[in-house]
C-alpha cells in the first residue's frame, strides 16, 4: 500500500501535474494541501475521473487540505483539530482507509518569528500533538507539510535558517516531542544521514542547485511502523513545467505486517 503526502501550492494551478502524477506512480492514498480553493472549487470531478475518491475542506485563497484514496471514499473521520486555535482555517483532515486511520496536515508557516503567526504556529502544533497521543494506539499515519526542518540534516545551509520560524528550536522541539511518544519519521528512517529535501524554492535556482528543506513528513504510529518497506521524494515531479514548490512523498507498506 502506497500513502503519499503533496503540497500542491495551489489545485487549480496544479491539478494538470498532479493529475499526472497519479497517473504515473497509482498511489493507493494521497493527502493534499494548500488547495487554495474554496469548498466548491474542489476539482471532484477530474479527480474522480483519474480513479480516485476524495474529501476536502476547503478555503478561499489560503490552505486547504484533502484525502485522496485510489477507488474508494475514504471514511472521514474528522476535520480541524479538536481546540483548534483558530477555526477558520482548514488545516487538518482525518480519515479511514483500508482499515488504517490517515491525518492529512498543513502546519502554519509562522513567518516572521516572533510575532503573532509565530505564537499560532506553537499552539497549533501543541494540540497536533494532544490530539496525536489519541491516535497512538490505531494503525496511524500523519501525513503532510509540517513546516519544519526537524534537524541541520534536513536543510540546505542550516546557518542561514536559524531565526526562521521552519526552523527555530521551538518549532523543532515540538517536532521531536511529536516523535517521542512514538511516532516514527517514515523518511528519514529509510534514509538515515542522507540529505533529502521535499521542498525548494522557486527563487535563485533552489532546485537546480538542490538548496533544499526536508518539510514534508510522514510520520507512523507503533502498530504501523513495522510495515514499512520504503519511503522516498518524487522529486523529478519538481523539475517539471510549472511545478509546485514541493515534491510529493511517499510511504510503501507491507499491509499484512500491520499488528
Amino acid at each position: 500500500m502506497r500513502i503519499a503526502t503533496f503540497n500542491v501550492n495551489g489545485i487549480g494551478a496544479r491539478l494538470p501535474a498532479l493529475l499526472q502524477w497519479l497517473e504515473d506512480t497509482q498511489p493507493d492514498v494521497v493527502c493534499l494541501q494548500e488547495l487554495k480553493a474554496p469548498q466548491e472549487k474542489f476539482p471532484v470531478d477530474a479527480i474522480q475521473a483519474a480513479g480516485y475518491q476524495a474529501i476536502w475542506h476547503g478555503q478561499k485563497s489560503w490552505n486547504g487540505v484533502a484525502i485522496l484514496a485510489r477507488g474508494q471514499l475514504p471514511i472521514e473521520t474528522g476535520r480541524g483539530l479538536p481546540d483548534d486555535p483558530d477555526n477558520s482555517q482548514s488545516r487538518y483532515i482525518e480519515a479511514v482507509v483500508d482499515g488504517i486511520l490517515i491525518g492529512g496536515l498543513y502546519l502554519p508557516n509562522g513567518n516572521p518569528a516572533p510575532g503573532p503567526k509565530f505564537d499560532y504556529k506553537l499552539k497549533w502544533f501543541e494540540q497536533l500533538i494532544i490530539h496525536a497521543e489519541k491516535l497512538l494506539d490505531s494503525p496511524a499515519i500523519l501525513a503532510g507539510d509540517f513546516n519544519v526542518m526537524p534537524t541541520e540534516l534536513d536543510v540546505y545551509k542550516p546557518e542561514r535558517w536559524l531565526d526562521d520560524a521552519l526552523f527555530r528550536p521551538e518549532v523543532r522541539d515540538a517536532y521531536h516531542r511529536l516523535l517521542a511518544q512514538g511516532w516514527t519519521d517514515a523518511l528519514r528512517s529509510m534514509h538515515p544521514g542522507e540529505k533529502i529535501y521535499t521542498f525548494w524554492d522557486y527563487f535563485r535556482n533552489a532546485y537546480g542547485r538542490d538548496a533544499g528543506l526536508r518539510i514534508d513528513h510522514l510520520l507512523l504510529s507503533p502498530s504501523l511502523a513495522p510495515a514499512l518497506k520504503n519511503a522516498q521524494v518524487d522529486r523529478d515531479v519538481r523539475g517539471r513545467e510549472k511545478p509546485s514548490d514541493h515534491a510529493p512523498v511517499w510511504v510503501e507498506l507491507d499491509i499484512k505486517r500491520i499488528s
